[in-house]
């Protein structure tokens, strides 16, 4: 068709909602039947606002992209970027851009999106203040906080605020969050899901000051930020502010040119998302829909999209409509999982709600079920595994009691609800409202993408996805990388990758790429760039920038967290050998501190209670005597126990205690699969019990024999003989050796037992490999051992010599002398224990749980 026959539809703003609509004009044929123009404010193309903050780990503006390449052209589009609508006169149907051009159309589709709220408080427009909202707003905010700021304040605690708390924490600022309601996410959460996010982002470095709003920004004598003044009196120091207390619907074009617009703003539109002029639509966040409301999530604006097109491919026919959207949302915010569903709020009458708090691990969970047990909604922070299913099984009643939902493994929880509980007829996708049978008319995610596009969206409904689609063989780690733990490995290795950042966006699935990853490859990866670290040039502190957030738990505080929310402390006492002087300071330790001192199955001291502010303490007196972090919180060398061999046993033949102490000296802080124990017995008579560890070592009168692949625990395991009559030299070698190859060569938190029982050839194959370097790769793995000897450093010490570091190290930042009053202990046989309160848990009206 000549572009003179077409009809002209001008769509206003190209954000996600506007691609989204181009993307459903392709699929009903009109790109072909129409000339479509776009007017675009920002100078690229859609970009996926929702992970704005993933700037920040490394993922660049192109990489947010939502445009398929190739597609504006291939569908004959005219986009215009950097030119905006400014006029529309409705009257000649003309719409008239910044640069003056001006297009006449048959269609008009306002997709003008949302603005910022910046509150009118005195020096709002100082340097310094910025909003949240674009790729260009994030590029500005970084360029200043990096020569102007080391503390920044988010005004506005709500989703798009808590976004931009984490943008200023991966820029490295000390980061205060101020929320006017008196608790974050106040249209997510409740005051229980509030509390659990609260103490939670307290845990990880940020001030949170809710039931405050802000009075004042305080300037410098350039007009630059110096402080904001809180509405309570308070003041805080900051060198850079960043407004994000809402968003208004940018609808100024609309009542320009007369369209009705509602009260609160919104260009008011009907079920088929047509304005007051039959001739202009509006969709997404500048729509105020046929239910009064303004949908401020993308979900809503893609089901607009998808109407409005249909709408006019099938003209007076249509059927197509939208009378309002499910505001159910997941996310994950500062690493924090957050979901809502339903009527989380408890709106509808008669409701009642089941709930669980674990203030401890931050996690709260509430169901609201109507009278007869009908789910309606709920809210779950911290853990929200079960998002989807939930979500899906909202409107009816689930197939097991509501209190059983909420309760974790081990208390009573009913086995999980897997997607066999589903309907066929369950939404999986809220973005684009696809359910159950859908997905499971497709085989593969890919296809359930192209066909259904459910997935593309939030991302939430990925997981459920897969656990729908027929389980293939498929061996990758998990749903982020298609290569096993090993092959990472390799890639790591070969192409000296040290960002986890930059192997998911390179070599992950084409999914998640661009995401950031989830609770199985993270740590899994970390572990891969720590035990490579000098290899590759990585910095093997665990706690330093990226590598930080991908930590498991005891990790994130280099101590061993405990059921009360208290930590253990564990000093390296290498082959259990100690000086009274060493003794009488972990006695006074303990004794200071208030610490249960227990003697470990390893030869050590464990030393438990202490608080999270208290740990640096702890550890200074410890190092400054000699000691360093017996890495007991690690997937690394815990410990290298000895007899006392034959220095004083009449039995020993070789000295065990020294090649205990020389063995862990080595191997302590190497990062590895899962953790490593080890033993030296001086005789045959075996009392270090060597043959139950990963790899044990005994004396025989010729040198040494080497045996690996042992384990104690729930599935015990002897060791098997690997090599004979050795030399310390040799010794030290194959164990160098075999570490090493397990290291590169096992599974995600496999032992090294079962990597043995696991690995093609069994302990055949692993001592060709290790003693007759039959893959000629020894002098690889002997160089990478020699480099992790080189560049060890102490944990502890690292920390305790950095400021910058020991910030971390507070229960409440905002706080950091205040002790957590949760974590307390009552006395037990001249020690102490946790006292520990029972979980409060509400049912149901007339429920026969127990």
């Amino acid at each position: 068709m000549d572009t003179a026959d077409k009809k002209t539809l001008v769509l206003v703003g190209h954000g996600m909602v506007g691609q989204r609509f181009l993307e459903a004009l392709a699929e009903q044929g009109l790109t072909a039947t129409h000339r479509v123009v776009v007017l675009c404010e920002e100078p690229r193309p859609a970009y996926d606002r929702v992970q704005l903050t993933s700037y920040f780990s490394g993922r660049t503006p192109d990489e947010l992209s939502v445009t398929d390449a190739g597609f504006i052209e291939k569908h004959g589009i005219e986009l215009h970027l950097g030119d905006p609508a400014e006029h529309i006169d409705r009257r000649t149907r003309t719409v008239t851009s910044r640069s003056g051009r001006s297009t006449a159309y048959d269609t008009l589709v306002l997709a003008t999106g949302s603005v910022p709220f910046v509150p009118p408080v005195p020096g709002k427009d100082a340097a310094g203040c910025f909003v949240y909202r674009t790729i260009e707003d994030v590029l500005a905010i970084e360029a200043y906080a990096k020569a102007n700021a080391t503390t920044g304040a988010v005004v506005g605690g709500g989703l798009l605020g808590l976004e931009a708390a984490g943008a200023l924490q991966g820029l490295g600022l000390g980061t205060h969050i101020v929320e006017f309601a008196p608790r974050l996410m106040p249209a997510q959460v409740d005051d229980g899901g509030g509390a659990a996010l609260l103490r939670t982002l307290t845990g990880r470095g940020l001030a949170v000051h809710t039931g405050t709003g802000t009075q004042e920004i305080l300037t410098d004598d350039a007009g630059a930020v110096r402080a904001m003044r809180l509405s309570d009196g308070s003041e805080l120091e900051v060198g850079l502010v960043v407004f994000s207390a809402g968003v208004r619907p940018r609808d100024q074009l609309a009542r320009d040119c007369g369209l009705a617009v509602g009260e609160r703003g919104g260009v008011t539109v009907d079920e088929r998302c047509r304005t007051s002029d039959p001739a202009v639509y509006a969709i997404g966040e500048c729509a105020q829909a046929a239910d009064g409301r303004v949908y401020g999530l993308v979900a809503p604006g893609y089901e607009m999209a998808q109407t409005v097109a249909a709408d006019l491919a099938s003209g007076d026919a249509s059927d197509a409509s939208f009378t309002g959207a499910d505001m159910s949302t997941k996310l994950k915010l500062l690493g924090v999982d957050v979901a809502s569903f339903g009527d989380a709020h408890g709106a509808a009458e008669d409701c009642l709600d089941v709930s669980y708090a674990d203030s401890r691990s931050g996690t709260y969970k509430k169901l609201v079920v109507g009278a007869d047990g009908t789910l309606l909604g709920g809210v779950l922070v911290g853990d929200t595994e079960a998002y989807g299913t939930l979500r899906a099984l909202t409107g009816s009643v689930p197939p097991v009691p509501a209190e059983q939902l909420v309760l974790p493994a081990g208390a009573g929880a009913a086995p999980a609800l897997g997607p066999e509980a589903l309907p066929g007829d369950a939404v999986v996708c809220n973005c684009h409202n696809v359910t159950k049978d859908a997905v499971q008319a497709c085989a593969t995610l890919p296809e359930v993408k192209k066909c259904t596009k459910a997935g593309t969206g939030c991302g939430s409904c990925v997981k459920l996805i897969g656990q729908l689609l027929p389980q293939s063989g498929d061996t990758g780690l998990c749903g982020c990388f298609a290569q096993t733990r090993q092959e990472l490995y390799e890639i790591v290795r070969t192409l000296r990758v040290a960002s986890f950042q930059e192997l998911l966006d390179r070599h992950g699935r084409e999914a998640a790429r661009g995401g950031e990853g989830c609770e199985t490859c993270k740590p899994a990866v970390a572990s891969v760039i720590a035990s490579l670290a000098p290899a590759i040039g990585a910095d093997g502190y665990v706690l330093d920038g990226e590598q930080a957030a991908l930590q498991d738990t005891n990790d994130h505080f280099l101590a061993n967290l405990q059921k009360n929310g208290s930590y253990s402390v564990v000093p390296r006492i290498p082959g259990g050998e100690i000086t009274p002087d060493k003794l009488i300071v972990i006695g006074e330790v303990a004794r200071e501190f208030g610490l249960y001192t227990k003697i470990t199955g390893g030869q050590r001291i464990d030393l438990f209670g202490a608080r999270v502010e208290q740990l640096p303490l702890i550890w200074s007196k410890l190092v400054d005597a000699g000691f360093e972090s017996g890495h007991a919180y690690g997937k690394a060398l815990r410990t290298v126990k000895s007899c006392v061999g034959q220095t004083w046993c009449r039995y020993g033949v070789q000295d065990s205690v020294r090649m205990a102490i020389d063995l862990e000296l080595r191997y302590r802080g190497l990062r590895a699969p899962h953790k490593l124990k080890s033993a030296v017995s001086g005789c045959a008579r075996e009392c270090a019990e060597a043959r139950s560890k990963d790899f044990g070592v005994i004396a025989t009168a010729s040198g040494w024999n080497l045996y690996v692949g042992g384990n104690g625990g729930a599935t015990p395991r002897h060791a098997d003989l690997l090599a004979q009559d050795l030399s310390d030299a040799e010794l030290v070698r194959l164990i160098d050796r075999f570490l090493m190859f397990y290291i590169r060569t096992a599974d995600r938190l496999e032992r090294t037992s079962a990597w043995l029982e696991r690995i093609d050839g069994g302990l055949d194959h692993v001592r060709d490999v290790v003693v007759d370097d039959s893959l000629g790769i020894c002098a690889e793995l002997e160089a990478l051992m020699a480099d992790h000897v080189t560049h060890y450093r102490d944990e502890w010490a690292e920390t305790l010599a950095d400021p910058e570091r020991l910030a971390r190290f507070v229960s409440f930042v905002n706080a950091p002398e205040s002790p957590d009053p949760l974590v307390a202990f009552v006395p037990e046989r001249g020690q102490i224990k946790p006292d520990l309160p029972l979980l409060t848990l509400r049912p149901l009206e007339g429920s026969s749980a127990r």
